[in-house]
Formats: C-alpha cells, structure tokens, sequence
C-alpha cells in the first residue's frame, strides 16, 4: 500500500462490495444524519465513512485521495472511487445493515393461484426484527432445471400487486417476465400498499435504506428456491421502483442486469433544483434535515449510482416527455456513466433508450427492456 492511499478491507456482507475504503483521512467529508429510534432491524450496522466530497459527481474519472487530491481512474482504481459512492450514499440513506442484521427469512404463503402459465402466490418474509415484507412469488408452470429470476420493483401506484397483474392496469413486468420463463417476486414498498410498518421504528434512518435491505433480503429468498439459478438473479422497476432498482444493483453484485424507467435525472435537475420530493419519511429525510435540499451539498448523484453498477448491463428508458425527470438530464448521466463502462470494455452493457411519451414504460418499452434481460441472463 502507498504512503496516502486508503486501506482496504473486506466488507461484512457477501456479495456486496469488493472492497471498503476505511481511511480517508484529510478529506473533505460531511457528517451522517443521526440514527432516529433505536435497536430494531439495523441495530447491528456499521457507520458509513465519510467519503471525499466531490463537486463534480459527472466527472467519474477521478477518485480523491486521503490527501485531498485528485487522482486519474483506471479499471484496477475504479473500486476506489466506487467505494466513495456507496459511502455517500449512505450519509443520506443511512448505513446499510450488516451480515450480523440477517434473522431467518420465514416465508409464509398468505395464499395461493394457477394461472395459465404460472403460480402467484402471496407471501410474506422476514426482512429483519419486526420487520414482515408482504410481496408476490411467481413460479412458472413445467421448468425444466434451474432458470434466472427477476426482483420486481413497483412505482408508487403499483404496489398490493399491481405488476403481477392483479388490480387496475398497470405495467405488469412481475407476470410478464413470469410468462417468459422467469422466477418473479415483487415486495411491497415501505409505507405503500401493505407494507406499512414505519422504517425510523426499527431503526432506520430513511425509507430509501429500509427498501434496499428488505429488496436485498428478496435475493436472498429467490436464492433459496430450487428454481432459481442464483448466478441469474435481475432487477427491474418503473419510477420509483426505477430508482430503487438502480439503488438494489449499486450495493449487491449478485443483481446481474438492471432496468430502469422513468427512474431519475441528476438532483441538480431535478424540478429545476427543488427536492422536496425526495423528502418524504419513506425516501431520504436527510436530504432535506441534514442538506437543506441544496444538490450541490448532496454526496452522491445518479450519474454515480448508474457508474456503480458497471461493469453489469444496464438498461435505461427514459421517456422524453416525462413530467419528473428531465431526458436531457438523464442523457447527461448516461454520458458521464458509459466513460465508466468504457474502462472495462463494456460499453455495450449499457443501453439507454429515450421513447416518445410520458413517464411510465409501456408495453413497447417493456418488450424491449425484456430482450436486453434475456441476453444477458442467458434466458
């Protein structure tokens, strides 16, 4: 190790991270909010390291060092400046629970349906202390051996099952990836649909970190079932399920391909800087108690969180007319995460699409973002 570089060590939970920096000693950081509850779901974590601050999060080429100073970004350095994304994003989120969180997964089935081509079962499993997931289970009828699966994630209005096709029409991906093959599962969202059990109760700190670990604990009961090849294992979701796909596929490595729509743009263009939005108990409260809802204070932004999934595929549609997030934007993340893919030699792994149309993913949309997952799981 050189005289100024950080220590690496290995992380707590498998399949996470490669590696985390815990000496970034003379930079500029910024502080953690503070826990609000106490014990509950994540009351054994670790704190997360206050990174370097970065003023420029489109630059990705970059990492900074425990000198303050700017480095230039190679494949072999990527981790470094990676490592500095998932700690920024846990200043706002709060710290992603350890190893030593994980409790039984208790699987209950609530009920089950056959439908013509798959079994919908209604389930619930445990995420952590208290903490019950409702979600659906899709198994397809006649697999032969073991086949890829999909974490499902749902936008605001799609939860209680919306994409497994129950409901009022909506983008079904949960039963469509299902009809193609695909073990499925979408849990409920913390505070929509049943899901309603309040994340600062059980320690949290954000309803953003509370959904990563109880999405994280999904791929932990796809890789239980006898279906599931868990070297396959994908997400998907629409808005805010696109985001928190993103979310899901930047702290575990076992997500092996990632979709988004209509999911993000940068923050700093997000309603032209406001983020009250993002606010919200069952988002990042800290955006606003601990940044004042300034962007430019913010420790991490999507063009990061897109950068941190390389070099696995990514898929990204973006409509052009979407009311909450800019195309324009969004182009600008893309840009700044492909340099990213570039280093590895991946730059086919990443592929945006900008359709005419509003925010949502329509059934064209869903088709196309299909295939790219078939590719890449070898479905």
């Amino acid at each position: 190790m050189q005289k100024g570089e950080p220590m690496l060590v290995k992380t707590v939970f498998p399949g996470l991270l490669a590696a985390a920096v815990v000496s970034v000693a003379g930079a500029q950081t910024q502080s953690p909010p503070s826990a609000a509850g106490g014990g509950g779901a994540v009351s054994a974590v670790t704190a997360p390291h206050a990174p370097p601050f970065y003023s420029d999060k489109m630059n990705l080429l970059v990492w900074i060092d425990s000198q303050g100073r700017e480095q230039p970004v190679s494949k072999e350095l990527w981790p470094r400046r990676r490592e500095h994304i998932l700690q920024g994003m846990q200043l706002v989120m709060g710290p992603l629970p350890t190893r030593d969180a994980v409790v039984p997964l208790d699987v209950q089935v609530v009920n089950s349906e056959r439908l013509e081509k798959v079994t919908r079962k209604k389930i619930t499993y445990m995420a952590g202390p208290g903490d019950r997931i409702p979600a659906y289970l899709l198994i397809p009828h006649d697999l032969k051996g073991r086949v890829p699966a999909m974490v499902c994630l749902h936008g605001t209005g799609g939860h209680t099952g919306r994409t497994a096709g129950l409901g009022a029409d909506y983008p079904r991906y949960t039963l469509e990836l299902a009809e193609r093959g695909y073990v499925t599962i979408a849990p409920d969202y913390t505070l929509l649909g049943e899901n309603q059990l309040d994340p600062f109760a059980v320690g949290y700190t954000s309803g953003t970190m509370k959904g990563i670990w109880g999405h994280m604990r999904a791929v932990d009961l796809l890789e239980t079932l006898p279906e599931v090849d868990p070297q396959r294992i994908g997400c998907c979701g629409v808005s805010l399920g696109g985001h928190n796909s993103l979310f899901l596929g930047a702290f575990d490595q076992r997500i092996k391909v990632v979709v988004t729509s209509s999911g993000f743009d940068s923050f700093v263009d997000y309603k032209k800087g406001n983020l009250t939005g993002w606010c919200q108990r069952r988002y990042m409260p800290a955006i606003e108690t601990v940044y004042g809802k300034d962007p430019r204070r913010l420790p991490f932004d999507f063009p990061e969180v897109l950068a941190a999934i390389a070099p696995r595929p990514l898929y990204i549609q973006a409509p052009q007319s979407d009311s909450n997030f800019q195309m324009e934007s969004v182009q600008r993340c893309v840009a700044a995460a492909t340099k990213v893919y570039r280093l590895f030699g991946a730059e086919d792994r990443i592929v945006a699409v900008y359709p005419p149309g509003g925010h949502g993913f329509p059934i064209e949309d869903r088709n196309e973002a299909y295939r790219f997952i078939d590719r890449w799981l070898e479905k």
